[in-house]
């Protein structure tokens, strides 16, 4: 099963291009049918996370995909899954 994955440690302190790229591999995800999108946050103090958690909990980003799902083995994942 093809994935996308999205590495934000590159980009932790620009809150604009990390809303840009998550849109964009939300799209990309859309556009080619892809199931999973794995977005890495990274492990840290955690306000990364928390504000990748706040974008996809918004309404019309929501409608957009099935479940977010936390990785319960590592801290510093998220897995957004699509049904297509």
């Amino acid at each position: 099963m093809a994935k996308i994955v999205l590495d934000l440690h590159d980009i932790y302190n620009r809150g604009d291009q990390i809303e840009a790229e998550l849109n964009r591999a939300i799209q990309e995800a859309l556009e080619k049918r892809i199931k999973l999108v794995e977005i890495i946050p990274g492990k840290g103090s955690g306000q990364l996370k928390k504000k990748v958690l706040r974008f996809l909990d918004q309404k019309h980003i929501k409608a957009l995909y099935h479940r977010v799902e936390k990785d319960d083995k590592n801290f510093g994942r998220i897995f957004i899954h699509f049904r297509h």
